[in-house]
């Protein structure tokens, strides 16, 4: 049998790793939009699933956190700046989002700054930062 020179080996893996990475990158893209949509919709009970599981255990919302979203409408998402690399496995996103307190009709909006770690086992991304502080003003 005939061995492959060194350099194919280094060709060879270096394709694999970029494709490991888009794969990764297309993840992030198709997660984030997901949560983004999630959350246009006002469906916080869905935007929950993002969060990571540990935390969600650790720091799940109260009552008074559900009434509060549930007392709101998204009227705005922006996510211009996108996600910036902060880490091998993670990224982060600052997100304005206006919201619409349905009893007032008022409008306000608050900033959301997202953490994203990806889980290379489950080949997923989870959102590490929570759910959006819709108390601040």
């Amino acid at each position: 049998m005939r061995r492959l020179p060194p350099i194919l080996w280094l060709t060879l893996a270096l394709l694999v790793a970029g494709c490991a990475s888009d794969q990764r990158n297309q993840s992030l893209t198709a997660t984030l939009n997901a949560y983004a949509n999630a959350l246009r919709w006002g469906d916080f009970k869905t935007a929950e699933q993002f969060v990571d599981p540990k935390l969600r255990a650790e720091h799940p919302p109260s009552a008074l956190d559900w009434a509060r979203y549930a007392q709101l409408r998204v009227s705005e998402y922006d996510d211009d700046t996108g996600p910036i690399a902060d880490g091998p496995d993670q990224v982060r996103q600052t997100v304005r989002i206006h919201l619409i307190n349905v009893h007032t009709q008022t409008e306000r909006s608050v900033i959301d700054q997202q953490t994203w770690r990806y889980d290379a086992k489950l080949k997923r991304w989870w959102l590490t930062s929570g759910l959006p502080d819709v108390t601040q003003y």
